[in-house]
């Protein structure tokens, strides 16, 4: 293991976010993760502050933290047909993960009473 990140993100932040229209969203989400968000309906603030905390933690895992430039755009969200979720990288991230010797960034996703939280693992 090269790594381990956790994040936690108050649904009820990202339902106030989501109020204010789509310009969060535009800014760290990839087109297919706003879609993805738009598309859930009375789900979307918990899909929304899912996804974020799914970015953080990467970032936490990596050990690049916010400020270690790496966009949150390119680190992006997608599910399989299972509705499993899975990272999938941009050039920046990938070349974190390269540097620290590592091949896959496994994630998984959970919301309970209010809150989202990601938990991944650098392998």
């Amino acid at each position: 293991m090269k790594g381990i990140g956790l994040d936690l993100c108050e649904i009820a932040r990202f339902e106030r976010i989501l109020e204010k229209g789509d310009g969060f969203l535009r800014r760290y989400f990839s087109a297919e993760e706003q879609a993805y968000v738009l598309g859930r309906g009375q789900t979307a603030a918990q899909s929304a502050a899912a996804l974020f905390a799914a970015k953080e933690a990467f970032l936490k895992a990596t050990g690049a933290g916010l400020g270690g430039g790496i966009p949150l755009t390119n680190v992006a969200v997608q599910h399989e047909p299972s509705g499993q979720p899975r990272y999938a990288l941009g050039e920046k991230a990938m070349a974190r993960m390269a540097a620290l010797g590592a091949e896959t960034a496994w994630l998984s996703l959970s919301h309970e009473d209010g809150m989202a939280a990601a938990v991944c693992v650098i392998e």
